[in-house]
């Protein structure tokens, strides 16, 4: 363990049991069935817990492939088939819960390998680097303000530190409380920043969560910004998978569940849900039904809204679940993937996934032809490269080819050998399907119980009252419906865990309060 870690943990910035899990038998002492609606991170960490206590679990996912946003699938090109991918995510270390699923897939995570390196990208700025910092706060905040080209001593005298306090003393309630009506960009005004530190310390940061900074709870990224940075021990450092999320996750995931009794189905969208006398009723696009005692709705925001207003019988069973759809059901920005295959390489020095500051589109670039075995393989044989370009909270009503040629040529201005290859082939595509985290939404977000019997929610726009966010909170929130069941049906618990609950300095907010 190195310095900056030993010193984190001294001051409490380590990992933190929200569930124990346990108080019950190993596995469901009678017969219980669940039915899981949604097949991504969240649907499936639900399945894999029950499963694994003996509930008769099955898995209904709407897409012909597993993941969700995590997603991955063949595509036919010219010479041959090649998977392509939902987009680039970064597996970050203090993601526990997510990870302690994944370990169900590979015991020892062998398939998740170290990123070196999280530059960000300016046309009209120095590169700033955030994966060598020290890995723990407040080493990793010390180090970050003394070595940025964004940020002078000048700049931080002039800075409005009583403003930047909040984001020291993330407080679960008192955040949440002060800040969810504000956006994060009048937190960020608030600071008094250099345009240019705003522009590549914080914006980058609010984009990775799709959605703008004007319109995204100042709260939310106060608790991000605690999440990714100033709260656990590890820092921003991540892997990623050295093989395609197919391979690497989803299909061991789904054998898991399959030898512990559970079925997994894809292509099978849930298209109603109805209460019975003994639990639920899930009917398909197709007409067929499943019935169990339990439900997890694991879908995105759009998918749940649209669930639900099918769902007439909801209107008595849980209304108040039904009265917060509206609302939540109104995803963030659209993002837009694009996944280049090129006919040449860009600089060897250029790193296997940077983040873009201030470009009109692109927000990161990614090389898979140097991150994972197929497209290595596939480069090796042509001379070639596989680039994904990615936008996070892109302009409404643009067609994805646009959207990718758009950020290729943004590509050229950042890497301008960029501007030489040939695209041998191009899948582009601009979905809507992230949750929003607008100013005053947390009081009305949904949680993971609703308020009928037997009914949950998973995602990584639910609710929690601990620390987390995208993957990790799906997988959280998964586990944690799967965790109500168990209890429900007399067997033990799966742990949860979390960062340091609270900011570096949430005593000193305590006691101005």
């Amino acid at each position: 363990m190195g310095l900056s870690q030993m010193v984190g943990r001294l001051i409490g910035v380590r990992e933190h049991v929200v569930d124990p899990g346990g108080g019950g038998a190993p596995r469901v002492p009678r017969p219980a069935s669940a039915l899981v609606v949604g097949g991504g991170i969240a649907g499936m960490s639900a399945a894999v817990v029950l499963a694994e206590r003996g509930v008769a679990v099955t898995v209904l996912e709407a897409a012909p492939h597993l993941g969700g946003r995590l997603g991955a699938w063949p595509e036919e090109l010219p010479d041959g088939v090649q998977v392509n991918e939902h987009g680039f995510h970064a597996f970050f270390r203090q993601y526990g819960n997510w990870r302690s699923i994944l370990r169900r897939a590979d015991p020892t995570l062998g398939f998740l390998k170290p990123v070196p390196g999280y530059p960000i990208l300016s046309a009209d700025w120095p590169t700033e680097e955030f994966g060598k910092l020290p890995p723990a706060p407040p080493a990793n905040l010390l180090a970050l303000l003394l070595r940025s080209p964004s940020l002078r001593l000048a700049d931080l005298r002039a800075m409005d530190r009583d403003a930047a306090l909040p984001l020291l003393t993330y407080d679960p309630v008192r955040t949440y409380a002060e800040f969810d009506e504000r956006t994060a960009d009048e937190l960020l005004t608030s600071l008094r920043l250099p345009d240019r530190a705003r522009a590549m310390l914080f914006e980058v940061f609010s984009h990775s969560f799709f959605n703008h900074e004007a319109e995204m709870s100042a709260a939310e990224m106060i608790a991000q910004f605690h999440f990714y940075l100033l709260g656990n021990p590890e820092g921003l450092a991540f892997d990623c998978p050295d093989r395609d999320y197919a391979t690497a996750i989803w299909a061991p995931l789904t054998r898991h569940v399959e030898k512990h009794g559970g079925r997994v189905l894809t292509g099978t969208p849930a298209a109603r849900l109805d209460r019975t006398p003994d639990g639920w009723r899930v009917t398909g696009a197709d007409g067929e039904t499943w019935v169990a005692g339990h439900v997890v709705l694991a879908v995105d925001p759009p998918a749940l809204a649209a669930l639900v207003a099918a769902s007439p019988g909801l209107v008595a069973a849980a209304p108040e679940l039904v009265a917060r759809m509206p609302a939540f059901g109104r995803p963030g920005p659209p993002y837009a993937v694009a996944r280049y295959w090129m006919d040449g390489d860009v600089g060897p020095e250029r790193a296997v996934f940077s983040g873009v500051s201030r470009q009109p589109t692109l927000d990161s670039v990614t090389l898979y032809h140097r991150l994972e075995d197929e497209p290595r393989r596939w480069a090796a044989r042509t001379g070639g490269s596989v680039v994904e370009l990615h936008a996070y909270a892109c302009e409404p009503g643009v067609p994805a080819d646009e959207l990718a040629a758009r950020m290729l040529r943004e590509l050229t201005t950042l890497w301008p050998e960029a501007a030489d290859l040939r695209v041998r082939e191009l899948r582009a595509r601009v979905e809507a399907q992230a949750p929003a985290f607008t100013p005053g939404s947390h009081a009305g977000r949904p949680g993971v119980r609703t308020d009928a019997a037997g009914l949950y929610l998973a995602g990584d726009g639910i609710r929690v009252e601990f620390p987390s966010a995208l993957m990790e909170r799906s997988a959280s929130t998964g586990i944690i419906a799967a965790n109500h069941i168990l209890r429900a049906e007399g067997a033990a618990a799966e742990p949860v865990r979390s960062i340091r609950p609270r900011g570096l300095l949430a005593r000193t907010a305590d006691k101005r309060s």
